[in-house]
């Protein structure tokens, strides 16, 4: 049997036989690339040497580690496995056949050839897995008995404990994997580097980045060693940036393998590549990753002014397309002020396209019409108010002098809405604002979306967006209500009432349930119900979320479930959907909610099912019992006047305060509907040949959107096409836009604007997000709960990441709505960019009984998941706890 190959005769379907690496060269080869010589010893030889020298039980019986396996037990069975290697003996037949491929590359230096021997795994270099840096490669090898020994010690560092434990997290059995080396010639590199077909910082696939240094390239890809940096147009080859480094230190051939050795002074800040070899170099790119099919990441070394492809692999981890983070912040129209708060905080991102066209004038008229009501008619004129877009953001824009005006009825206002007038305060919202908004939705509901033509999808989506923002302009009149009676019976309480044993003012507000907590309950007592009957936890747990997910919106049975328990299981979770899946992660209608993606709530619901949590109702009646109790006591000690004041305080702070979470909560009665009309929009648009996927409809235009329904692209039954074109008419204007999107994600978007320095400080008490120029390892922010925690770090963007989230962890976010509040139930404490301590995250949090420090304006920049750090709810801090001092 052969245990040797030529690159030649490999290629991307022999992994089994020549693992990723080799497999990856040899189609490098077959494209006619310049790939130093060499050949391949395959994975047959690695199976002959472990049977021969009777390895194989013992390396399953060491590698049969748990998935809780500590560093610590993965370097000794390492260390056990990889003496078993050095203790064994080649076989003759692999000796044979790898001394005369050896000798076959010809004399070098000294009569013997310098040669790189590196691993090549089965499990390595792969589309769905790099594992880069896993297994050991040695350079500058030279005679058969030094390459002899090299190869068995690539061998063994397939069972590194690094790779043992990487391939244990990815699910990869220890007999499943084998090990191929890769024998090439040595390249007398003068410079050599990375290049990586894909921008890896931004995602963008239009450009080539390369990164460059003196001499060898380990050290380049092991990053040890400073290097250039160069961007590359792909379809042009014309270098559009530059970084040229300080090279201290680089890598060339010693003896035997590599040594350090300081770059001359001379070429220490002397670019490595001019712009013809960055061309050069950008050509082979474009032409391996094409081949491939695939962005990659690729080693080059260059000798003699000759260029050489060491390697190409996959990338990975290549992020989305991204454009460029904005840094201007210049302002659409001067003579006004521009703020990021009430609605705005709900709005975290960058608005999607048609949110940001139509959420402008329907909050534009939601407001005049409020304040018209309040302040009467005069008091507004056109322009003085509007919710621009700078940037992706959306900012509460104020004309000055309408503020000023504004300012000047603000008596009026006040008066009116304590008495309820004008549809605000509570009588308000829950006599008009509330119903009104039911009313529309159910309209708007009683015809299937299907049935409505392209016109009536948009007036549809207008009118509930418009009954959306009413009420939730309605809605921030009961906010300062809910906080005005929560302070005032704090500042009472603390000045006029207590003592050094009494319970602090919170304690007095908890217990009472509120929709977010109500709907956290009834995933509770669905969890339980599940547990009652027979089989159906198990297949439950045992579904994925996806596939369960799917199942649940299409009405078709997961793959694997019992058709009776999944009609019981359908059902019952039906009705919670039906009842709670309109709450709002976002207010941009480009962010599914639960009733149209439920799999946030299904990872809650397994949670509570593998018997993790506290039970909600245990809780509610704890904290109700601590409540009554500490008002029982205070009330007896209290004379009549200040007992009055106090229960006065008591009861307006305990009613007023649910009231704000239950409106909240309702703020996204008509995003299910809206959503459902948009993506049908979007599924009538992508058979015109439009856009391509319905979810494109979301980056459109409104303008685009509604000259699509004019030409009748967008009719119910059988729309008209156009035809003739390669690909959908919109797809490269939406494709730039997401790009966009993204790079404007990336921004820390100011509080305030125009950015006036005195003016931000007056006013930085009244924004809901604290300061972005935070340094240090101490982040300050608002107390908002109390106590003090010491844990892991979960940095969450949406629901798409709730997933991640571990029971015990902190949970990092910009700003959480009630349709977070699943999370708490995991959560060790809280820790937001935006929020105070009348915001839904404080008052979650503190019925939760866990720290909350929040509008700390860095935290989601300035931690990353896994990181230890230490939440303290009274100090309003969050320190970041430094490796080797938790």
């Amino acid at each position: 049997m052969g245990y040797i190959n030529d690159f030649s005769v490999v290629g991307r379907d022999d992994v089994a036989v020549a693992g990723g690496k080799g497999a990856g060269l040899g189609e490098l080869v077959r494209a006619g690339l310049p790939v130093p010589r060499g050949f391949l010893l395959n994975t047959a030889a690695y199976e002959l040497y472990v049977r021969d020298n009777g390895l194989t039980k013992h390396i399953q019986a060491e590698a049969a580690l748990p998935l809780s396996a500590t560093t610590r037990e993965y370097e000794e069975a390492s260390g056990r496995i990889r003496g078993l290697f050095a203790g064994g003996v080649m076989p003759a037949a692999i000796a044979e056949e790898l001394r005369d491929a050896y000798h076959q590359l010809g004399a070098g230096e000294g009569g013997e050839a310098a040669v790189a021997v590196r691993s090549s795994a089965t499990a390595e270099d792969l589309a769905s897995a790099s594992f880069a840096g896993q297994q050991d490669t040695y350079l500058n090898v030279r005679g058969s008995d030094a390459l002899i020994e090299a190869v068995i010690s690539c061998w063994a560092s397939l069972w590194t404990a690094r790779a043992m434990a990487y391939r244990a997290r990815e699910g990869i059995r220890p007999e499943d994997v084998r090990l191929a080396v890769v024998v090439q010639q040595m390249v007398a590199a003068d410079a050599a580097g990375v290049l990586f077909t894909a921008n890896p910082a931004t995602g963008r696939r239009d450009q080539i980045v390369i990164g460059a240094a003196w001499g060898l390239g380990e050290s380049v890809v092991s990053g040890a060693v400073s290097t250039d940096d160069i961007v590359v147009d792909a379809p042009t080859g014309r270098v559009v940036s530059r970084r040229t480094a300080d090279k201290e230190t680089m890598t060339v051939y010693a003896d035997r393998g590599t040594r350090e050795e300081p770059v001359p002074a001379s070429r220490r800040l002397q670019p490595v590549l001019d712009d013809a070899g960055a061309f050069a170099l950008a050509g082979y790119a474009t032409r391996i990753a094409q081949h491939l099919g695939s962005p990659q990441d690729i080693e080059w070394a260059r000798s003699d002014g000759e260029f050489f492809i060491l390697q190409s692999r996959p990338i990975t981890a290549l992020p989305e397309p991204a454009g460029e983070t904005p840094t201007d912040w210049s302002v659409p129209y001067p003579k006004g002020l521009y703020f990021r708060a009430s609605i705005v905080e709900q709005l975290p991102d960058p608005l999607s396209p048609l949110f940001a066209d139509l959420i402008d004038g329907s909050v534009s008229r939601s407001l005049n019409a409020l304040l018209d009501e309040a302040f009467g008619k005069s008091s507004l004129r056109d322009g003085d108010l509007g919710l621009p877009a700078i940037n992706g953001y959306a900012y509460y824009y104020y004309r000055t002098s309408g503020l000023w005006r504004l300012m000047g009825k603000m008596p009026a206002a006040v008066r009116a809405l304590i008495r309820g007038e004008a549809h605000m305060g509570i009588p308000g919202w829950r006599d008009y604002s509330h119903p009104r908004y039911v009313h529309v939705v159910e309209s708007w509901s009683a015809k299937p979306v299907t049935e409505l033509t392209g016109q009536e999808l948009l007036e549809g989506v207008s009118a509930l967006l418009d009954a959306g923002t009413v009420y939730y302009t309605a809605v921030q009149s009961i906010i300062p209500i809910a906080s005005s009676s929560e302070l005032a019976f704090q500042k009472f309480y603390e000045s006029f009432v207590r003592r050094d044993a009494d319970p602090p003012a919170q304690t007095f507000l908890l217990g009472y349930e509120s929709e977010p907590i109500r709907a956290e309950t009834a995933l509770f007592d669905l969890a339980g119900w599940s547990r009652g009957v027979p089989g159906l936890a198990d297949a439950v747990l045992g579904t994925p979320t996806k596939s369960l997910a799917t199942a649940q919106l299409s009405g078709t049975r997961p793959a694997g479930m019992d058709a009776g328990l999944w009609e019981q299981w359908e059902h019952r979770f039906q009705l919670h959907l039906d009842r709670f899946g309109h709450t709002v992660y976002n207010l941009d209608f480009i962010n599914p909610v639960p009733a149209d993606d439920p799999s946030p709530l299904l990872d809650t619901l397994k949670f509570y099912l593998r018997g993790q949590g506290n039970d909600p109702h245990r809780r509610r009646e704890l904290a109700a019992a601590r409540r009554e109790d500490s008002t029982g006591r205070i009330l007896a000690r209290l004379h009549p006047a200040r007992r009055a004041a106090f229960v006065r305080l008591l009861r307006w702070a305990q009613g007023s305060a649910p009231i704000r979470e239950d409106a909240l909560a309702d703020v996204g009665l008509g995003w299910p509907l809206m959503r459902r009309m948009l993506r049908e929009l979007g599924r009538r648009l992508v058979a015109a040949g439009l856009i391509a996927e319905p979810d494109d409809v979301f980056w459109l235009r409104y303008q685009e959107a509604s000259s699509a329904v004019g030409f009748g692209l967008a009719g119910p039954s059988g729309p008209a096409a156009i035809t003739g074109a390669q690909r959908p008419v919109l797809a490269e204007a939406v494709g730039e836009r997401r790009m966009r999107w993204r790079g404007q994600r990336q921004a820390a978007a100011p509080q305030m604007l125009p950015e006036i320095r005195w003016l931000q400080r007056s006013l930085a008490g009244m924004m809901p997000e604290g300061s972005q120029d935070q340094q240090g390892n101490t982040i300050k922010g608002v107390g908002a709960s109390q106590g003090r925690v010491s844990a892991p770090a979960r940095v969450l963007a949406g629901p798409e990441d709730f997933a991640r989230m571990q029971p015990g962890e902190v949970l990092v976010a910009r700003i959480t709505t009630p349709a977070w509040t699943p999370l708490f139930a995991m959560a060790s404490a809280v820790v937001t960019d935006v929020g105070g301590p009348l915001s839904h995250s404080s008052i979650v949090a503190r019925e939760y009984g866990i720290p909350a420090v929040l509008g700390t304006g860095v935290a989601t920049r300035r931690i990353a998941s896994g990181q230890q750090i230490e939440v303290d709810g009274d100090a309003g801090t969050v320190t970041l706890v430094q490796p080797g001092t938790a």
